[in-house]
Formats: C-alpha cells, sequence, structure tokens
C-alpha cells in the first residue's frame, strides 16, 4: 500500500467514525547496508466502525537484502543469522482488524472474507 492512501484512509476514518486510538510502534530488527539502524515501523489506528471495534494496522519495514550465516562445525557450536537490510527500499504490509469479544481478542480480517 502506498503512504498517500494510507493517508487517506486515515482522513476517512477520522471524518467518519470514533477513533479511541492512534499510535505509532517501533522496533530495532537490525542494521542496513550502512551500518545504520534498521527499524519497523507500525502504524495503528483503533475505531469503532460497521463491524464494531476495529483496528487497521500498516508495517513498514527495510527489505533484506542479504542474510549471512555464521556457524561452526564443532558440536555444540552456535548458529547465527545475521541480516542486512537496505537503508533505502521499504516494503510495506496492511492490515486489517476486529475485536472480537468471546475470545477477547483482535481477530484478522483477510481478504477472503469479503467475497
Amino acid at each position: 500500500m502506498h503512504l498517500e492512501k494510507w493517508k487517506d484512509i486515515k482522513g476517512l476514518i477520522k471524518d467518519k467514525f470514533e477513533v479511541t486510538d492512534e499510535r505509532e510502534e517501533g522496533e530495532l530488527i537490525g542494521e542496513d547496508t550502512n551500518g545504520d539502524e534498521a527499524i519497523e515501523k507500525k502504524e495503528i489506528i483503533e475505531f469503532i466502525g460497521p463491524l464494531g471495534r476495529m483496528k487497521l494496522e500498516l508495517m513498514t519495514r527495510p527489505i533484506v537484502m542479504e542474510k549471512k550465516t555464521n556457524f561452526s562445525r564443532r558440536i555444540g557450536g552456535d548458529v547465527g543469522v545475521k541480516y542486512i537490510y537496505s537503508d533505502s527500499e521499504k516494503t510495506t504490509k496492511f492490515q486489517a482488524f476486529k475485536w472480537d469479544d468471546d475470545r477477547g481478542d483482535w481477530l484478522e480480517i483477510e481478504a477472503g472474507m469479503f467475497e
């Protein structure tokens, strides 16, 4: 999803529905090709929509450029995996959730549910 489309969706939600929470979260996931920190960012908006309590998330993270595996052939040797992320290219993932009162947790809304 393009960031401009995400901003349009957030604007529509704020205009039409009661927003209960809006926040951004970040998590360090490694380092990029320049040796800087690679951070996964998540934008979250919760609101009362036509299906009840709903949550939309947009996750943005750098693309994995390289995967390095460090290992030892000795018994009991450690295995480590190091990911190198792009400093310029990003990928986004959009998810929608509905609150399930029976489970007391968020239930992901899949695209197939609308067919």
